[in-house]
């Protein structure tokens, strides 16, 4: 899974689904008994694990999203991390639990993990999965703004991604072509076509002094001149290659 819903509210809706679904499923099914287990015993065993489940990954959820709002990015192997340290943190937390004086388990920590925990843990892997999975479809989708920011504090324009057409030097300044509400404007900001450039790489030089947003590119007007949305500009020989392949 190469993205992430970083959102905690989503994620507290999972931990209360994995407690619910391991409260319900070990109180049930009972899937480490060895017929010694009473009643009360496994209400608690059910509830603790739950419980732990529940805290560890609201846990989770504040970690990862801290470290999402850092690195910006997210992939399969981070995905896996996440569910790593989930179960490390959970395993630790149900030991502990187990070895309390509420249920004073036996067990040693080898013995837990491969008798108890592995079994919870493929109870929960699943839930946790898909779960996980499902929550990337209720990212909501947002549209790419974009800020260009002059020398001066006052000197700056916001405006959507696919509105911006293109931008032209002009001596100190840099001209900003882009759509509102369907025609064509423009604004003057104190700033070098390099720095833009450097901002927003997804622009294509088509010239020296030309920058344009590849979405509004229509046709060649002729060898040396391509039409934009509601604007035409020169290409420079050096720049051909690029725009051909558009």
């Amino acid at each position: 899974m190469n993205k992430l819903n970083p959102s905690i509210k989503y994620h507290l809706i999972i931990a209360i689904l994995v407690s619910v679904w391991l409260f319900t499923f070990a109180f049930i099914i009972k899937p480490f008994d060895d017929g010694t287990i009473n009643l009360r015993a496994w209400f608690l065993i059910s509830f603790g694990f739950s419980a732990i489940a529940f805290l560890c990954y609201s846990f989770l959820s504040i970690v990862q999203k801290t470290f999402y709002e850092k690195i910006a990015k997210w992939n399969v192997g981070l995905e896996m991390l996440s569910i790593l340290f989930f179960y490390l943190i959970y395993l630790f937390g149900i030991y502990g639990y187990y070895k309390s004086p509420i249920l004073n388990g036996g067990y040693t920590f080898s013995e837990f993990f491969s008798i108890i925990f592995i079994k919870v843990a493929l109870i929960l892997a699943p839930i946790i999965i898909l779960a996980r999975t499902y929550l990337v479809k209720l990212i909501p989708i947002k549209e790419d703004v974009l800020i260009v920011r002059g020398e001066n504090k006052l000197d700056i324009l916001k405006i959507n991604k696919i509105d911006l057409v293109c931008i032209s030097n002009a001596q100190n300044y840099v001209e900003i072509f882009y759509l509102e509400n369907d025609k064509l404007h423009s604004k003057l900001i104190r700033c070098s076509l390099k720095k833009v450039q450097d901002d927003f790489d997804f622009l294509i030089q088509i010239h020296r002094s030309h920058l344009i947003n590849p979405t509004h590119f229509k046709s060649w007007r002729n060898s040396s001149t391509i039409i934009l949305t509601q604007i035409e500009l020169p290409v420079a020989k050096n720049y051909k290659d690029v725009l051909m392949a558009l």
